[in-house]
């Protein structure tokens, strides 16, 4: 693996665990109401999105190691383009549900 796709997968990694950080025992409503907490999960989750890209362009074989590396990709697009109708809920579901798996697997990637 190179230094490219090394420093981009620790930021990846760094991101995912801001994240995690952020809404540490928070629920979805606490979630809902702050909007300071909102816009920081959604920037980490640009910077995993861009950071993803970066990667698929030097090495996109590397990527099949991460679970729907294009949904997240295409997530960060949404979250850049469409800020304006971001759903909290659906960025809720990626943070409780998919975040942890990316993590899992992005350590996976690292410690090979």
């Amino acid at each position: 693996m190179n230094d490219e796709i090394r420093k981009n997968l620790i930021d990846v990694l760094q991101s995912a665990e801001e994240i995690q950080s952020f809404v540490q025992g928070m629920d979805f409503k606490a979630y809902q109401d702050s909007h300071v907490t909102q816009r920081a999960v959604e920037r980490d989750f640009e910077i995993i999105g861009e950071a993803l890209n970066r990667i698929k362009y030097i090495d996109d074989e590397l990527l099949t190691g991460i679970s729907d590396y294009h949904r997240i990709i295409g997530f960060r697009n949404i979250l850049i383009h469409g800020y304006d109708v971001v759903d909290e809920a659906i960025v809720w579901q990626a943070v409780t549900k998919h975040l942890p798996i990316l993590i899992t697997e992005i350590n996976e990637i690292l410690n090979t």
